[in-house]
């Protein structure tokens, strides 16, 4: 999934990173209503571990190799603004210091798993989640629909910043099939991971969860009643 440099051609690439740059403002302006004492502190460690889950590879096929994007998994537990923010650091961190994606296909890669990626998984979670029972399995099961679609969406993205600009002489639809035949089985990987992170979150501090929220109770504040006895002498004082 990580584009790298000249398989994009220059104005393709320059008008992704005008997208990234926007669509990364505007995850600034919202992270900050996402952003509190338990989400800031886990931020940071969702990026850690995104980074690090990334690192690892899992075959696919035909010696295809797949990781983890990750923007499904970030957006489920600190909210998708923060989430995006937490892939694109990750991704920028890879292309300066890993040569992992080219610098000038950046703002593909942001855009494809960053931006996508995130908007994609989370909003299939959300809609799965309204429809499932109100419980963690159904969150579960809701992370995991989420991520499987999330990686074929970054996919068909790339594809299509491939057909406007792609300077290799393979044919679009070739691309297509490669990259959706492919990714389909990297979702897999994507929603087995995601719903075992997930799941394992909900089991140990399911508040730290923020697609999970819905499920934590109210707080109800309720004040002791007063004795039966008190009352009758309060109003037996008063008559006095």
């Amino acid at each position: 999934m990580h584009v790298p440099d000249g398989f994009i051609d220059p104005p393709v690439s320059i008008a992704a990173g005008v997208v990234a740059v926007a669509g990364l403002g505007v995850c600034l302006r919202g992270a900050r209503r996402e952003l509190d004492e338990r989400t800031a502190p886990l931020a940071g460690l969702v990026a850690a571990f995104v980074f690090a889950v990334q690192m690892l590879n899992f075959p696919v096929a035909a010696g295809t190799s797949g990781h983890l994007l990750g923007g499904a998994l970030a957006a489920i537990l600190v909210g998708p603004y923060t989430g995006a923010l937490c892939v694109a650091v990750v991704l920028i961190v890879q292309g300066l210091f890993f040569a992992d994606g080219g610098l000038t296909a950046l703002g593909v890669n942001v855009t494809d798993m960053s931006i996508v990626g995130v908007v994609v998984g989370y909003v299939v979670f959300r809609l799965v989640v309204a429809v499932l029972p109100k419980t963690r399995f159904g969150v579960v099961a809701a992370s995991a629909v989420g991520a499987f679609v999330a990686v074929p969406a970054a996919a068909l993205m790339f594809v299509v910043f491939y057909a406007v600009g792609g300077t290799s002489d393979v044919p679009v639809g070739t691309v297509l099939t490669a990259m959706i035949g492919v990714h389909l089985l990297i979702g897999v990987g994507e929603a087995v991971i995601t719903a075992m992170t997930v799941g394992s979150v909900l089991a140990v501090r399911p508040d730290l969860v923020r697609g999970a929220r819905h499920l934590q109770k109210r707080l109800e504040l309720r004040t002791p009643a007063a004795p039966v006895g008190a009352a009758h002498h309060g109003s037996t004082a008063q008559e006095a």
